[in-house]
């Protein structure tokens, strides 16, 4: 489909001239002798790219730049105007205009400027479509769950994306999903166009972890042959996600605790300090209170982290999400492995729901995928599943302790014939049976 371009020039010969010259070259041409006549053909289609005159009878063509760009921000513009108002064509760049053209029009120079303007403006809508494939699986409508709890959560952290707090901490046990948590907080707030820098504080020692964070001057060590940025410098503008901060040593809690203070820090070996712009989310899986009452964890570094918390429950405390977390993991490994996404039988389906999931789900997640891989009938029984979750059912009707509590339904047939004898002989058998029960639940 050949570019659509919008002339708009109130002279009659220059509208003929370049119309006639443009459809020449392959592109599908509009003309207007109006800023009335401009915005209503913007209206009825999107053009690629407008050349517009400054000058117009009826309005200013600053004002017909603002509102066509309203209209369709990806419609280049580039500017038609004589030698005397090239400062009004700076302005109209500065306003989003992709180039002016001086009067008399220079067709050659023209046919290059427009070339170059809806190749940039096919660069940029390419930009925009991966990166929209990018962010798409970091959003919160991709957050997959029906419980109030999770919706609680989410609707907590869309809140909080969207203002303009700095600090932010997200609490729960390993596996539930503080890292998918925290890239939906990056990418649905204002800073989604700027870096997104994870590290994990138990990864790496704590020499290592500091010139990581902070960068180093050449020579701060033996083996800094050069100067190096720390990920707070590659984060400035976006978003520091700190994983297992609990984890965090001392002298590291210490220095952090200053970035966040004063958003400001120096480079190992540096002696200057360096600002820097960032959102610190970080997460973790102990008990950060319990960890400042021990005094492994810095109280006051606790505080400051504590301005808006985010508590994750676990899988097992909102089990109605199972399913759905499951039929999602099987259209998600049925697309990678290139199969049809297999059915969960409803007694797989049952035994899912009843497990406790301590890996919560990053482990619903492998055991999804081991399952789709193991399957060849196009559908998930209780047999592809590890023998842990296939025993659940029949741990489910033990005590917490493991005993099967006694006279359980059915019951023995020796209990069902010490009831058929006299009043007196039952009286005596129940007090005997009663006896029992206590042995057997004291053992």
């Amino acid at each position: 489909m050949p570019p659509r371009v919008l002339i708009v020039d109130d002279e009659r010969l220059i509208r003929w001239s370049l119309e006639q010259t443009l459809e020449k070259a392959g592109y599908d041409v509009e003309t207007a002798e109006s800023g009335a006549a401009a915005v209503a053909a913007a209206n009825q289609e999107a053009p690629d790219l407008v050349l517009l005159d400054l000058k117009l009878p009826d309005s200013d063509g600053i004002d017909i730049l603002r509102q066509v760009r309203a209209l369709h921000p990806t419609t280049q513009i580039v500017i038609m105007t004589a030698y005397a108002d090239v400062a009004t064509a700076v302005k109209a760049m500065r306003l989003g205009a992709y180039d002016y053209l001086p009067k008399p029009i220079d067709f050659d120079a023209m046919m290059v400027t427009l070339r170059n303007a809806l190749e940039a403006r096919q660069l940029r809508q390419k930009v925009e479509f991966l990166q929209e494939k990018h962010l798409q699986p970091f959003r919160f409508d991709r957050i997959v769950g029906a419980s109030s709890t999770i919706h609680h959560v989410i609707a907590l952290a869309r809140k909080v994306s969207l203002t303009g707090a700095t600090t932010i901490l997200l609490q729960g046990e390993s596996g539930t999903g503080k890292d998918l948590l925290a890239k939906a907080i990056h990418y649905e707030s204002a800073r989604a166009g700027e870096p997104f820098v994870d590290i994990t504080c138990t990864a790496m020692p704590e020499t290592l972890l500091e010139s990581e964070l902070f960068g180093h001057e050449r020579g701060a060590f033996t083996d800094a042959k050069m100067q190096k940025k720390g990920l707070l410098e590659v984060a400035h503008g976006g978003t520091l996600f700190l994983d297992e901060i609990g984890d965090m040593t001392p002298v590291l809690q210490a220095k952090v605790l200053r970035v966040l203070e004063e958003r400001r820090f120096r480079r190992v070996g540096g002696t200057r300090d360096i600002a820097v712009d960032i959102r610190v989310v970080a997460a973790t899986n102990r008990d950060l209170r319990g960890a400042v009452e021990q005094g492994t964890f810095r109280k006051d570094l606790y505080y400051r982290l504590q301005v808006v918390t985010i508590t994750i429950p676990p899988l097992r405390e909102r089990r109605e999400d199972i399913p759905l977390l499951a039929h999602h993991f099987l259209e998600h490994f049925g697309r990678e492995f290139k199969k049809s996404p297999p059915r969960l039988a409803p007694a797989a389906e049952a035994l899912l729901v009843r497990y406790h999931w301590p890996g919560n789900v990053r482990e619903l997640r492998n055991v999804v995928e081991r399952a789709t891989i193991l399957e060849d009938s196009g559908e998930i029984t209780p047999a592809e599943l590890p023998p842990e979750i296939a025993s659940a059912g029949a741990a489910s009707s033990t005590t917490p302790a493991g005993i099967r509590l006694p006279f359980a339904s059915p019951r023995p047939a020796w209990y069902w014939r010490m009831s058929s004898g006299s009043s007196s002989v039952r009286r005596s058998r129940r007090h005997t049976a009663t006896r029992h029960r206590r042995r057997v639940c004291s053992a």
